[in-house]
Parts: C-alpha cells; structure tokens; sequence
C-alpha cells in the first residue's frame, strides 16, 4: 500500500470506530448507519484508494470539481451523492454522475432535475434539505428550506417523473436557535423526517451529522452521515 493510502485505511478506520461506538450507545446496529465520504477539492486518487478500501458512498458539493472526477472514476462500484447548494444552470451535468442530491430546497430545483432524469432516462435520488436556522425568507443561510416548506416540496419531488424521494438531510446550523445544539437540531430533523414518512413512507433517509458532530447525528437517529476530513484530513486550500 502506498503513504496515503495506509493513511487513509487508517483515518477511515477511526472513523469507522466513531460509529460503531455511537451506534452501541444508541442501541443501533452498525448496519443502519451509512457513510458517506465527502471527498470534495480531493483528487480521484483518493477516491480509487477509498473504493479499495469498501467505501462505497462519496459525495461531492462542487460541480465543477465533481464532475471530471466522477468521469474518471465511473468504473468504480459507487454511489455518488451531490450534497452543495446546486444552480440550476449546473444541474445537467450534475444529473451525468450523481445517483441522489442530497441538497433540493426549492420548486424551480425540482422541475430542472426531473427534466434532466427524464432526458437522460435515469432515476434520480432526492433529499429535501431542511434550513433549521431559516429566517423570513425561508431559506438557510447555507442553502435549505424551512420546515413549514417540507411538505410541499416533498410532494413536488415525489409527483416528478425521473425523480425519487429518499428523505431529509440538515447542516447543524452555526445560528439561530439550534445553533451549537447539533443534537437538538438532529433530534428535530427526526422528527421531521416521522412527520414525512406518513405521507410518504419510503422516503427514510435522514442525512446529518459531519466530522466533528456523527455521535450527535447517530444518537439522534440519522440513517447517513457525512464525513470529510475526519477521513482524508484538512482540506486543500481552493484557488
């Protein structure tokens, strides 16, 4: 094995630790929890070496890195997740690789993703993103939507063609009531996610919880979490 890849065994070992150890506490089993790598401004090197090592959800939040890296990678047995805020400008290259986004939070997101799942004859995964600091506007500040506006939004994803509903996902937010309360925000979402599930049952997937707060997220109940540089260490500086 090269430095980085034993690098990464190593980090994704911890990692894989850290979860188990929360699940025990919780009283799950290992098996309802999934990781998700995020492997954003990481080289599709890095990506091979994960995949070598069973890993098999990345998620990305960049298109324009995502995309060559995914290309280059499509030989890999993966589930690609795009977890960004997404223009819809980008979403049709987005639709090329990704098997779920992760971050819907409007109407006009909606209709451009189900027309390029039908154009592409694909199904294409959706998560509503819950903004739990939304304000007036009903938006996060990093991208979401209030919850007040799950149920309709659920309901447009699930009536899309090309498109399938697979649940929530949050960002603990940094303001607002729940800021610095990861456990109180993931035990909301929860509870959103309950609410949602009687209207449409199938959509279980509940994605919280990154690096610095997983424990919070798997106490809370949430089926994916989303870890980054727990697993491939600090983040290259952008350019």
């Amino acid at each position: 094995m090269t430095d980085r890849k034993d690098e990464l065994a190593g980090n994704l070992a911890k990692v894989e630790e850290r979860i188990a150890t929360a699940c025990a506490a919780a009283g799950r089993a290992r098996e309802e929890v999934t990781l998700i790598v995020v492997t954003k401004t990481f080289p599709a090197s890095d990506v091979r070496f994960l995949a070598e090592l069973g890993v098999r959800h990345v998620a990305e939040n960049r298109d324009q890195d995502a995309a060559p890296k995914a290309a280059e990678c499509a030989d890999l047995p993966l589930t690609w997740h795009f977890v960004g805020q997404l223009q819809t400008n980008k979403v049709r290259s987005v639709v090329g690789y990704a098997d779920l986004v992760q971050s819907v939070d409007r109407a006009r997101l909606v209709t451009a993703l189900s027309k390029e799942a039908v154009r592409a004859g694909r199904e294409l995964g959706c998560l509503v993103q819950v903004a739990l600091d939304a304000g007036a506007s009903g938006r996060g500040e990093r991208g979401g939507v209030a919850p007040e506006g799950i149920e309709e939004l659920a309901g447009l994803i699930a009536g899309a063609p090309g498109l399938r509903l697979d649940g929530l996902m949050t960002v603990a937010p940094l303001t607002g009531e729940y800021a610095g309360r990861q456990q109180a925000a993931f035990e909301r979402l929860m509870d959103l996610s309950t609410h949602l599930r009687r209207a449409h049952p199938a959509a279980n997937m509940v994605s919280a919880g990154m690096s610095a707060d997983l424990e919070q997220a798997v106490a809370a109940g949430a089926t994916h979490v989303r870890v980054g540089s727990a697993v491939l260490g600090v983040r290259p500086r952008l350019g």
